[in-house]
Formats: structure tokens, C-alpha cells, sequence
């Protein structure tokens, strides 16, 4: 494969690193570094993705700005793990939605709205759209919302498989079951804990200057943490509706309904965090990515906020409208996880698996 640019100016980075060897107590990137025997492309998208960009290498380096070598591994990292994902993404007809992150969310977003808003008109009828409601099943029937999200799924899932296996591959990780269990819960537990993201001290990221912090970090575990309540409300209202026959909307003091707001609130509180931190970072340790990287947060604060609304909005004519922006929320976002930034995190456990594996092999 020929070496791109990004990729020329990673493998010159590194080759630098190497030499100097300062930095090795940071983070996973530096020990890993010192681990290869030449620098290549795989191995470069490996490195990348293994990078959780803390910037403590960057505010630590003595060959950094002004410096004439330039170095700023958190930069020319963010920009080779872009790439990573658009070369690996399938199918591959989809990489302008890399490329172009904030475009392909904000149609998407509107698309699938609309789609919604004509289904439920075509159901229901634009007069009882805007009519007061206390049930949206009313509106749309439960088997239309749960046959299409689990298309969706369906095609998120192959998605995922074709693209990681892609990942998998280059960076020439064995078959999954020739990999020991103890590889999976070092890297399991590293990726839940954002283990890189404490600088090498312990103290946290330096997201917008000299001095560290833990917000970051602590703002990623309420997004995750308020996903996973949300995803588990999710089960839980189904096993709700087949099970036990018992329909939504469910009362304030009902597992699922304490289950979603609790998860519904730490994901706008989270991703409002994460926005914060965007904004404020030092503009030297990132690379302007169109949109990219911020439309993940965008469409789950979003799909929160409609979430969180459609209870509130329960015996009003807003209810409709609503359901339908909820509904084109959560559409979009089940396209983010396919093609949009939420695949990094799985580039990155795998990058970590593919860390602690060759830690257990040269032992």
C-alpha cells in the first residue's frame, strides 16, 4: 500500500519519538512504539488509534513547536486515525460520511425526520398529528418503530463486522479465539476506564494548556455510562411489552422510565461537557476533520433531549411532532454508528487488544 502524506508525516514523527524516548511513561502509544522494528502504514493505524490524545506528549516535548522538527503526535494522530476509519469503512461507497461528518449528519438528521413526520401523517393523519395525544402508539404502532430499528440494526451490525474485520487484519491480529481471555479483560478494562487518558501522572488530559484535567475523562464515562441506562431502559421496555404485556408509556417510578431519564440526563450533561472541552482545546493538538468528530455528540445529545421531551410533552399536541423528531434522532444515530464516529471506539479497544497481545507474546 503507498504511503500517503498523513501517513509520511506519522511514520517521520515516529521515527523521531523513537530515538528520543521521552515520553514511554505517558501512555500505551509510547511502549508500543518502541515495540516496532520499522514503521508501516498498518502499524501507523495501529499506533493512531491506540492514541487516546491527552496531549501530555505534546506539552512535554522538546521538539515540539518552535522547534524545526515540529512534533505533534496528538495532531498527526487524529488525522491518521480519520483516515483509518474512511480506508476500512464498509461499504466503502460510504466514506464520504467520514470525510464530510458534519454534512452527512445533518442530512441524515433531516432525512430521517421527515421520513418519520410523513410516515406518521400517513398513519394517522395530518389532524390528529397536531392533536393532543398521551400515547404515541396512537400515532405509530409499535411494530412499524420496532421493524424499522431492527433493520437498522441489522445493518449496523454487518457493517461493524465488515469494517473491524478490515481493521482487525491489517494491524495482523490473530483469530479471535487463538487470543488469551486475560488479553481481552486487560484491554476491556483499559478502554471502560480510560486508562490513556490520565497523562502518564494520573492528573488527566491537557485539553487546554499546561495544566491537566480529569474532564475529560470524567465527561466520556457520563456519556458512556448514560448510553448503557438507556440501552438497558431500551431491553427493558421490550422484555416489558412481550413479556409481560405491558405497553409504554410507563410511569415516572417504572424501571425503564428511571433507567432512560437517569441515562437521558448524563448523556446531555456529558456530551454538553464534551462540546465545553471541543471549544476550549488547544487548536494545535487537533485537525479540522468537517464535522466529524463532534457528530456523535451532537445526535446523542439531541436524541436525549427529544427523549427526555416526549414524556413531558404527553397529553399536548406536541407529542406528534416531537415523536417524530425523537424518531429521526435515533435513526440518524443508528447511520452514526455505521459510518460515523462511533466506530472509534471499537478501532480503539482493538487497538488496545492489539497492545496488550503483543505485550503477552514478547513475555
Amino acid at each position: 500500500m503507498p504511503t500517503n502524506q498523513t501517513t509520511a508525516e506519522a511514520i517521520r514523527v515516529m521515527t523521531i519519538c523513537n530515538a528520543c524516548r521521552y515520553c514511554e511513561g505517558h501512555c500505551a502509544v509510547f511502549p508500543a512504539m518502541e515495540r516496532q522494528t520499522v514503521f508501516t502504514q498498518n502499524n501507523i493505524d495501529f499506533l493512531s488509534n491506540l492514541c487516546h490524545q491527552c496531549g501530555a506528549c505534546y506539552q512535554h516535548c522538546q521538539y515540539a513547536d518552535p522547534h524545526e522538527f515540529g512534533i505533534n503526535v496528538p495532531a498527526v494522530f487524529e488525522q491518521a486515525r480519520r483516515e483509518s476509519y474512511t480506508q476500512f469503512l464498509w461499504p466503502t461507497f460510504m466514506q464520504p460520511a467520514v470525510l464530510h461528518g458534519g454534512k452527512f449528519m445533518a442530512t441524515t438528521l433531516l432525512l430521517a425526520i421527515s421520513l418519520f413526520f410523513l410516515a406518521i401523517v400517513g398513519l394517522s393523519g395530518m389532524s390528529k398529528i397536531f392533536a393532543p395525544q398521551v400515547n404515541f402508539y396512537n400515532l405509530m404502532p409499535h411494530s412499524v418503530m420496532a421493524g424499522a430499528f431492527s433493520l437498522s440494526a441489522v445493518m449496523v451490525v454487518v457493517s461493524w463486522w465488515m469494517t473491524l474485520r478490515r481493521y482487525w487484519h491489517s494491524i495482523s491480529l490473530p483469530s479471535p479465539g487463538s487470543i488469551r481471555m486475560s488479553t481481552y479483560r486487560v484491554a476491556l478494562a483499559s478502554a471502560l476506564t480510560l486508562k490513556n487518558l490520565d497523562g502518564g501522572h494520573g492528573e488527566g488530559c491537557y485539553e487546554s494548556g499546561e495544566s491537566p484535567s480529569l474532564w475529560k475523562r470524567r465527561h466520556h464515562h457520563l456519556v458512556l455510562i448514560g448510553f448503557v441506562l438507556c440501552f438497558f431502559a431500551t431491553l427493558l421496555g421490550t422484555f416489558y411489552h412481550y413479556s409481560l404485556n405491558v405497553p409504554a408509556p410507563y410511569g415516572w417510578l417504572t424501571l425503564p422510565k428511571i433507567l432512560g431519564v437517569t441515562g437521558g440526563i448524563m448523556l446531555l450533561v456529558g456530551c454538553a461537557g464534551l462540546f465545553w472541552i471541543k471549544q476550549t482545546a488547544d487548536q494545535r493538538l487537533v485537525s479540522h476533520d468537517n464535522g466529524y468528530g463532534s457528530s456523535l455528540t451532537a445526535l446523542l445529545f439531541l436524541t436525549s433531549l427529544t427523549g427526555l421531551g416526549l414524556p413531558i410533552a404527553k397529553g399536548t399536541g406536541a407529542l406528534g411532532f416531537l415523536l417524530a423528531v425523537h424518531l429521526g434522532c435515533v435513526l440518524a444515530l443508528f447511520l452514526n454508528f455505521a459510518w460515523g464516529k462511533f466506530i472509534h471506539g471499537f478501532f480503539r479497544f482493538i487497538a488496545l487488544l492489539a497492545d496488550e497481545h503483543q505485550k503477552t507474546k514478547k513475555n
